[in-house]
């Protein structure tokens, strides 16, 4: 029965879910979910047998079960790119003569194997120590004591020693690439910009996000000849990693640039939480500068040089006591300017700076006078009110584009703009989240593992495939792939947020 329900987990796998793979990829992907399956029946198995339940026995039909699992993976190998086909569709890609059958069984036999080899490891190692405890104990005791033993050695072993070894070597050579200055990336001769030599933050600390960030301003003169009107040169602050030793002597360095330059001065402000690189789309704050003639500042404090999901697993905290602290000194100081005169003052985050974004902004410390709103683009499923507002959503609204009770503070939009369905205008505070239906770092959710998400019913959004199905545990591991790979799509789908759409 395990071999059976592991092929068939296998083959689901290959089955339509959020973001196209490569043949090497979706391998892995049904190594990794036909290893998990077959364990679990074993485990279950096992503890049948250590019940001292009965159990049927018929050496005769042993090969039932390899027959019917060879039949099962043929028809998944032989399935496999339709099923792909189903998903690029949706997402806009073109077509795959193959979905590479022999590459994906060449690579899930690979994987499968070295998974069920460590778990013979575990097993054999589990009862190893369950015998010598035997010796003082009962045998079912021994068992479970050795079992819990051997499963915090192995946890340990991976945990202490093979992941953090890995982390440190990204870790430094995500430093390095931060580090490099590029020979034809000069230094800005402007005083009014972070990284010149009037600036309380030098060129170097900036980082490679930091420096791309300050040199790739418009200027006025670009801003009037598309707008036809008079502009500005808009104010770009950004203070680096390396820029001052902690959170809050950056936060405090990046209010005294704002003030250096005269930020508060102009009609907008806008918070940038970067991604975990310190990455701030340039689509995203770009139209604002436009719209509004250059007469826009920007600030942006980054946390971490590592990609968002990495940056999210190893030091989460740092990005959540960042961003806290840049928003605390920029409010306090924003909040005793008079009001007729003070900028707007607005939030935004793309991904992981989404989440950030959301942390820093306690509801209940700016009621009395709030900032003018925030726009959050692809925010995390771990964000805070991401997740609230969703569930608490007007009934007869789909997950992936929910309606909040009358709109007049919170909104959702995708592909198509959906910001006007709201029944009652915008009240003093408007916060606007964009998200796509095919984004799974927004819409994965670990309750997947046994149940399915509410995304997934009837109607689905535009670019999420009507042959996706919620299997358990297979649905989990197949959303969590998706995350790893959500940038992979062409822009306007999945993890890939499109200019058009800011």
């Amino acid at each position: 029965m395990a071999l059976i329900l592991a092929a068939t987990a296998f083959t689901l796998t290959l089955s339509p879910s959020l973001i196209p793979r490569s043949g090497l990829l979706q391998g892995a992907v049904g190594g990794i979910s036909f290893a998990l399956v077959y364990a679990i029946c074993a485990g279950l198995i096992a503890l049948w047998v250590w019940l001292d339940l009965p159990t049927a026995k018929n050496p005769r039909l042993h090969w039932i079960p390899f027959a019917l699992a060879a039949i099962i993976l043929t028809y998944g190998l032989a399935s496999a790119t339709g099923w792909q086909n189903a998903v690029r569709k949706a997402v806009g890609m073109e077509p795959v003569e193959s979905a590479r059958p022999l590459i994906i069984a060449a690579t899930g036999l690979v994987v499968a194997a070295l998974l069920l080899f460590f778990g013979r490891v575990f097993r054999r190692a589990a009862v190893l120590v369950a015998n010598r405890l035997a010796v003082l104990l009962p045998p079912r005791v021994a068992i479970t004591l050795g079992t819990i033993f051997v499963a915090w050695l192995f946890w340990s072993i991976g945990n202490g020693v093979l992941v953090h070894s890995a982390l440190r070597f990204m870790d430094a050579s995500y430093a390095q690439v931060d580090a490099l200055i590029p020979a034809d990336e000069g230094r800005p001769s402007d005083p009014r910009k972070s990284g010149s030599v009037a600036s309380l933050a030098s060129w170097q600390s900036l980082g490679a996000a930091g420096r791309d960030r300050v040199n790739a301003a418009p200027d006025s003169a670009t801003i009037g000849k598309i707008t036809g009107t008079p502009a500005i040169e808009p104010l770009r602050v950004y203070v680096g990693l390396n820029s001052a030793k902690d959170p809050a002597a950056r936060a405090d360095l990046a209010l005294a640039e704002l003030i250096r330059i005269g930020a508060f001065d102009r009609k907008l402000l806008v918070i940038a939480t970067p991604t975990g690189t310190g990455w701030i789309d340039p689509a995203s704050v770009a139209p604002l500068e436009f719209l509004w003639g250059g007469d826009v500042a920007s600030v942006s404090v980054q946390y971490s040089y590592l990609p968002s999901w990495l940056s999210l697993l190893v030091e989460p905290e740092y990005g959540h006591e960042t961003a806290r602290a840049v928003f605390s000194r920029i409010y306090d100081h924003w909040r005793q300017l008079p009001k007729h005169s003070r900028p707007r003052l607005y939030l935004h985050g793309l991904s992981l700076g989404s989440l950030n974004s959301d942390i820093s902004l306690d509801f209940f410390n700016v009621l009395g006078d709030p900032p003018q709103g925030a726009f959050w683009v692809g925010p995390p499923f771990a964000s805070r009110s991401w997740p609230q507002f969703t569930k608490d959503r007007d009934i007869g609204t789909p997950a992936w584009s929910p309606r909040f009770r009358d709109g007049s503070l919170v909104r959702f939009t995708t592909q198509a703009d959906t910001t006007a369905d709201a029944t009652a205008p915008w009240g003093p505070m408007r916060m606007i989240y964009l998200q796509y239906p095919s984004d799974a770092i927004a819409f994965f959710e670990p309750a997947s593992f046994y149940r399915a998400p509410a995304w997934m019913a009837n109607p689905r959004g535009p670019d999420v495939s009507p042959a996706l199905r919620w299997v358990p545990v297979v649905t989990f591991v197949q959303l969590l792939t998706d995350m790893m790979t959500a940038t992979t799509t062409n822009p306007g789908h999945g993890h890939v947020y499109a200019a058009r759409d800011y």
